[in-house]
């Protein structure tokens, strides 16, 4: 029986799909690809995490159902990340819950507190959850433009007034993926100011909080007085302690935010595993250098790519934190757009980036390169992009060709 489902069809052909795809055939014909694109760590998780994940384990009582909202070690756990890290006092008990991962916490309190036709604004470009999440859940999502030019808040007060209905929530992002901005706590004030004022509740993304260049710590939303009266935050132990297949995070924030992600959760999932939330309460308790040490092998990273490229006559902005550059595609082919030019990049150089328009519209003119190749790895590249570049005219009339060919 063939039968179109309600919510598979407002959910587009995965934009990465493509340029996966043909990374798998390079692959399977035995070439070797340097992959930039997924934001999949590299790293191992530190030894003494593992260590308790093990010791855990072999204790039988911990193979049985866990607690949907997280066991209390790890929720406090939590709430002092919060009071050493941003000075904020937080509940253990109605203020955080324990998420399968910061994407499933966000798409379940999306699912949660959205009525069909609810208006969501949506930060464009934005990784995709931001966005769809919410259209999985029937909402009307109204992208708000992000520019490098500060123009942020006047774009978001354009949105609400011509919103029909009022906005019910707003997404942020910061360190944003995929641009890597990072905002103040004065933006974040007025952000709060403005959503009080409005009525709208504020789902703030903290994923990349850990992973900064400079001497300023991204701040948290929680910082800002009042803003517990309508924000909740999610965050990751993905990112942080190089632990993204253990699908660990948390939300903290808004009671009454935390306790409908709570009774959802309740109907789909008795919690992570154990053993993985005691390891996890183990990180966020235990030594730090490993977070160091984990930032530090980014910023390395970072800096052999973005002077690399340079070099190579690519000229990318040096992100401030994250674990991505957001690349403008060289003018040469700018008019190819993301997709193609990362096609391109993949056949000709053996380089795997994400296109830009996979997290919106707004971010064609890009191409996200993940932190997840060493450093040896990342000069090799280099060489390819750089010769890559030297030969554009051969690469852009192959390319224009084969699409001439298509049409």
């Amino acid at each position: 029986m063939e039968q179109e489902f309600h919510r598979i069809r407002r959910l587009p052909p995965y934009v990465f799909a493509e340029v996966n795809a043909m990374k798998a055939r390079a692959r399977a014909a035995g070439e070797d690809i340097i992959d930039f694109g997924m934001g999949n760590p590299d790293c191992p998780t530190p030894p003494h995490i593992v260590d308790k994940l093990i010791e855990t384990a072999q204790d039988p009582r911990t193979h049985r159902y866990s607690n949907s909202r997280g066991i209390p070690g790890l929720r406090k756990a939590i709430a002092g990340y919060y009071e050493r890290r941003f000075g904020v006092h937080v509940n253990a008990e109605t203020e955080t819950i324990v998420t399968l991962g910061s994407k499933e916490g966000l798409a379940n309190l999306a699912s949660a507190v959205t009525s069909p036709g609810d208006v969501i604004l949506v930060p464009n470009p934005s990784y995709p959850i931001h966005q769809f999440g919410f259209i999985i859940a029937e909402a009307a999502v109204r992208n708000i433009p992000v520019t490098p030019d500060g123009s942020f808040l006047a774009a978001l007060e354009r949105a609400v007034n011509h919103s029909v209905p009022r906005p019910t929530a707003l997404v942020l992002n910061y360190p944003n993926n995929p641009t890597g901005e990072v905002m103040d706590l004065d933006f974040y004030g007025q952000i709060v100011d403005f959503c009080r004022v409005h009525g709208i509740y504020i789902f703030s993304d903290l994923a990349y909080a850990e992973i900064y260049f400079d001497d300023r710590p991204p701040p948290s939303i929680l910082q800002v007085p009042g803003a517990r009266d309508i924000a909740v935050e999610f965050t990751s132990m993905s990112k942080t302690y190089s632990m993204p297949g253990w699908r660990i995070g948390f939300a903290t924030g808004n009671k009454r935010l935390i306790e409908a992600l709570a009774r959802i959760k309740s109907y789909l999932d008795y919690g992570a595993f154990t053993p993985v939330q005691v390891a996890a309460a183990t990180a966020l308790n235990g030594p730090q250098d490993c977070v160091v040490e984990i930032r530090n092998r980014y910023r390395e990273r970072r800096d052999v790519l973005i002077q690399g490229l340079a070099a190579a006559g690519w000229e990318v902005p040096e992100p401030l934190a994250t674990m991505f550059a957001w690349a403008p595609i060289p003018p040469a082919f700018r008019h190819l757009g993301s997709l193609e030019f990362s096609k391109l990049l993949l056949r000709e150089a053996k380089v795997a980036v994400s296109p830009g328009i996979g997290f919106g519209e707004n971010g064609d003119g890009h191409v996200r390169f993940a932190l997840v190749e060493n450093r040896q790895r990342i000069r090799q590249a280099i060489r390819t992009i750089k010769a890559f570049l030297t030969g554009y005219d051969k690469a852009i009339g192959d390319t224009e060709r084969k699409r001439a060919a298509v049409l």
